[in-house]
């Protein structure tokens, strides 16, 4: 299936969407406490349980902060 120019334009204001930036910013910090996760459990947890773990114990907070303008820190 082949992409038109208005699916391209569409797909480029998709993009500068703040709904998507949020969700691009988001996904970097689950992949971010995979990697964390991953290494000290000395095996790779999967994306799955990096992102059920990451909204349990950080999104909140994330959020929070990230509204703020304040640099992500998490309270381990």
């Amino acid at each position: 299936m082949s992409s038109t120019p208005t699916d391209k334009k569409t797909d480029s204001k998709a993009q500068e969407s703040p709904l998507y930036k949020e969700f691009l910013a988001e996904r970097e910090e689950i992949l971010r406490h995979k990697w964390i996760e991953s290494e000290k459990a000395g095996h790779d947890i999967g994306f799955e349980k990096a992102l059920l773990d990451w909204v349990l114990r950080f999104r909140t907070s994330w959020r929070q902060q990230r509204q703020a303008g304040v640099p992500f820190t998490k309270a381990v």
